[in-house]
């Protein structure tokens, strides 16, 4: 009887760790799947680069400013294009209960958009000019600001938009094929420029993301987010840090990375995550927000543990609950047998 509950508890062992293995060696087929299926798709037919991505200018009433951007067709054929300004902000969508970027809506810090003309073809100055570049080809785009003569302070934002158009098939209209902007990030030289934040929900946990090939979802992770109630922009950035109270590994966010620039009336999430959460151990983790001039900061502490890890825990402590039940029957038979 002894032999049949320590051998059973053995094969179960032998069973858990083997299907542990099993799921750990299908995740990773699986995620081996997905790379190589990501070399398959097809790249896309039109491919445009612009360069540079933003520029930050100071601006004053009834002024003219000059700036000129670059726009390379990467395709193998000829490229048709429009280039425009359009407002840069962000809108609060209640269905995602979050704000979206958008292109359409005007405030008092997209106003720039309007003082903005592309020179065309001919050297004139006007709203929506057409150009051609040939394939590996790139163009200079000249655009010009006329400012008003009086301007708002605080923050201008706009961009400058370069759109592949070409015949549609179908329809016999014209269709958009691709898109790149450069953001122009404009700061009033007049009235007063106020750098003001709200940074609220902060949390600390674990599972943002799960990490599909090996299964795990323990990854400790640092949100907030963060309002800009100012009339400037300003960069806002999260710094999760973890230290082991119980453990070998720590993390914490790199100076060059996470942040995120955030302009008025706009709110943005700041996240981070480490990716390589361990499977055991006892951290404290800290989460540090820093929005213009403000800072918050939150701290808890995690245990974290593998399920496959608790199974085996488990399974270990079984044997030895078995071994010593074994081990006091026994005891208590050589005494009966003595006792006789």
């Amino acid at each position: 009887m002894k032999r049949f509950i320590v051998n059973s508890v053995l094969a179960s062992l032998v069973a858990v760790l083997g299907m542990g293995l099993i799921a750990i060696n299908a995740h990773a087929e699986e995620g081996d799947n997905q790379v190589e299926n990501t070399e398959n798709v097809e790249a896309p037919k039109t491919s445009m680069t612009l360069t540079p991505v933003s520029r930050t200018l100071e601006i004053a009433s009834n002024s003219v400013y000059d700036g000129n951007f670059s726009v390379t067709n990467n395709g193998a054929e000829e490229m048709k294009i429009e280039v425009y300004a359009a407002p840069y902000s962000y809108v609060y969508s209640e269905e995602e209960d979050s704000y979206q970027l958008g292109f359409s809506n005007e405030n008092n810090f997209t106003q720039i958009s309007r003082w903005i003309k592309i020179k065309d073809k001919s050297g004139n100055y006007v709203t929506q000019p057409g150009f051609t570049i040939p394939a590996g080809e790139s163009l200079t785009v000249e655009y010009q600001i006329k400012t008003p003569a009086s301007i708002p302070a605080g923050g201008q934002y706009a961009v400058i938009f370069a759109q592949t158009v070409s015949s549609g098939e179908e329809s016999g209209g014209i269709r958009t094929e691709a898109s790149a902007g450069m953001i122009l990030y404009g700061r009033s030289t007049e009235g007063e420029s106020k750098i003001e934040s709200e940074i609220r929900d902060l949390e600390i946990g674990q599972g943002l993301k799960s990490d599909e090939a090996s299964g795990s979802n323990n990854n400790f992770y640092g949100i907030a987010k963060v309002k800009n109630t100012g009339n400037v922009d300003f960069f806002a950035k999260g710094t999760l840090k973890v230290e082991p109270i119980i453990g070998f590994s720590s993390y914490e966010t790199a100076n060059n990375t996470n942040a995120v620039s955030i302009i008025p009336e706009s709110e943005r999430v700041v996240q981070d995550e480490w990716a390589e959460t361990p499977d055991f151990g006892l951290y404290r983790v800290t989460w540090t927000v820093v929005a213009g001039e403000n800072t918050e900061t939150i701290e808890k502490v995690i245990f974290v543990i593998n399920p496959i890890a608790i199974i085996i825990t488990i399974i270990i402590l079984t044997i030895i609950v078995v071994s010593v039940i074994i081990g006091v029957r026994k005891r208590k038979e050589r005494r009966s047998r003595l006792a006789i």
